[in-house]
C-alpha cells in the first residue's frame, strides 16, 4: 500500500498505531516500576493513575475485574511493580500501560517526604488548632498569591468582586511549580505581612500532579505559612488534594473559587440579612410602645392619677415633718459635741505649762537653754534666764 498518497482520518492513525504497538512483543506483557500519582478510584470500580520515576510518566489504567484481585489499597506516592501491556488508546492517541497485576514496592520517594515533613511540623506545633487566626468578616483588601494567569486567579478575582465588590485584591504573582516556587510563594507572603497590605491572604493554585502541587509540601511555605500574623487561606488543587500547606493555613478551602467565597461575605446575603434584622427592629419597636401605652393605661386609673394634687401636697407634709426632725436631731448632737470639747479643753488647760506658769511658778534655764533643777548647776557669775507667765527676765548669779 502506498502510504504517501493516502489521506488517514484521526481515528485511522490512532488505531494504526495501535495495530504497530500490539505487533511489539514486549508491548504484550511488560513490568514497568514506578509511583503511583494522579490516581484515581471510579465509582465503575476502574483505576487511573500515572506511574512515574525521575524523568518519565505513563499514563495507566487497571479495569474493575483485575482491581478486585488487588490486596491493597493503591494511594498518590506508593512505588509499585505494575504488570501489564502497552497499547494506544484511539480516542486520544494516548498509549498507556493496560494493568493486569501490581504488587508494593515500598513508599516513593514523594509520599515518604510529605509524611516525614508532616510528622516533624506536627510535633513542632504547626498545625495545632489553637494556632489558627481567626478570617476578618468584612476585611478590605484581600491579598492572593497566585500565578497571574489560569483559573484559579480568575476565579478568585471573578468570585470576590461579584460577592463583595467593596473588597480591593492585591495580586502578587508567583511561580506555583517547578524550580524556585516554594521561596517565590514565601517571599509572597513575607512580603504582605511587612507591608501590611492586606487583611487576609488566599495562597494557591488549580489542581494537578503530587508532583504539580509539591512546592506547597515544601517546609519554606509551610513556615511562612505559620509565621504570618495575616490570617492564611490556603487553596492548592481540587477538593482531594491535601498538601503541608493547607494542614498549616487558618482555614483550607477545597479550591480557590471555595477560598474565594470564604475570604468574603456576600452583599446579598447582608442585604437579606440587614431586611430581616429591619423587620424585627420594627416588630420589637411596635412590641415596646404598646406595653408603654397599657403602662401608662394602667397607671392613669389609680388613685393617684385620678387626685395627684392632693398626694403630692400630703407627701409635702410628710417632707416638712421629716426636714424638722432632722434639724433638732442636728442641733442636739452640735450641743453634746461642744460639751464634749470644753470639757477637753479645761482639761488640757490644766495639763499645760503655761497653765503652771500663771499660777505663780517659773522656770530657769542656763546660758545653753537648758532647766536648771538644783543650785549645784549654776556658779556665781552665770547668766540665766526665767520664765514667768507674762515672759522672761534675764539674770547673772552673784
Amino acid at each position: 500500500m502506498d502510504y504517501e498518497k493516502q489521506i488517514f482520518t484521526v481515528t485511522q492513525l490512532n488505531l494504526f498505531i495501535k495495530d504497530l504497538f500490539a505487533q511489539v512483543p514486549l508491548f504484550g506483557s511488560i513490568k514497568i516500576k514506578g509511583e503511583i500519582s494522579n490516581f484515581k478510584h471510579h465509582s465503575s470500580g476502574h483505576m487511573y493513575m500515572s506511574l512515574k520515576d525521575e524523568t518519565g510518566v505513563i499514563r495507566a489504567v487497571m479495569f474493575r475485574t483485575a482491581a478486585m484481585t488487588l490486596d491493597f489499597r493503591p494511594e498518590n506516592g506508593m512505588q509499585v511493580v505494575a504488570e501489564g501491556r502497552v497499547s494506544v488508546y484511539e480516542r486520544d492517541g494516548q498509549y498507556q500501560l493496560y494493568i493486569n497485576k501490581m504488587t508494593k514496592d515500598g513508599k516513593g520517594n514523594l509520599y515518604e517526604q510529605f509524611e516525614k515533613l508532616k510528622a516533624k511540623l506536627q510535633a513542632e506545633g504547626l498545625f495545632d488548632y489553637s494556632a489558627k487566626k481567626p478570617i476578618p468578616d468584612f476585611p478590605k483588601r484581600i491579598g492572593v498569591v497566585t500565578a497571574p494567569t489560569g483559573a484559579a486567579v480568575r476565579d478568585i478575582i471573578n468570585i470576590i468582586t461579584r460577592r463583595f465588590s467593596f473588597c480591593n485584591i492585591c495580586l502578587y504573582p508567583t511561580l506555583v511549580q517547578g524550580s524556585g516556587a516554594a521561596e517565590s510563594i514565601a517571599e509572597a507572603i513575607e512580603y504582605f505581612n511587612q507591608t501590611k497590605s492586606a487583611d487576609v491572604l488566599i495562597v494557591g493554585r488549580g489542581g494537578g500532579s503530587i508532583e504539580d502541587l509539591w512546592a506547597f509540601n515544601e517546609e519554606i511555605v509551610a513556615r511562612a505559612i505559620f509565621a504570618s500574623e495575616i490570617p492564611v487561606i490556603s487553596a492548592v488543587g481540587h477538593e482531594t488534594d491535601f498538601t503541608i500547606a493547607d494542614f498549616v493555613a487558618d482555614l483550607r478551602a477545597p479550591t480557590p473559587s471555595a477560598a474565594a467565597e470564604l475570604a468574603v461575605p456576600s452583599e446579598l446575603e447582608l442585604a437579606d440579612k440587614f431586611q430581616s434584622y429591619e423587620v424585627r427592629l420594627k416588630t420589637a419597636s411596635k412590641k415596646i410602645l404598646e406595653n408603654r401605652r397599657l403602662l401608662l393605661k394602667m397607671y392613669s386609673e389609680k388613685q393617684v392619677m385620678r387626685d395627684p394634687v392632693s398626694k403630692v401636697s400630703e407627701k409635702g407634709i410628710y417632707l416638712d415633718h421629716l426636714t424638722k426632725m432632722f434639724e433638732n436631731a442636728a442641733n442636739a448632737v452640735f450641743a453634746k459635741k461642744q460639751q464634749e470639747i470644753g470639757g477637753l479643753a479645761s482639761k488640757l488647760d490644766g495639763l499645760s505649762p503655761l497653765g503652771t506658769l500663771n499660777r505663780g511658778y517659773s522656770v530657769a534655764k542656763n546660758s545653753k537653754g537648758e532647766v536648771i533643777r538644783s543650785v549645784e548647776q549654776v556658779r556665781s557669775g552665770d547668766s540665766m534666764t526665767v520664765r514667768v507667765s507674762d515672759g522672761e527676765i534675764n539674770t547673772i548669779v552673784k
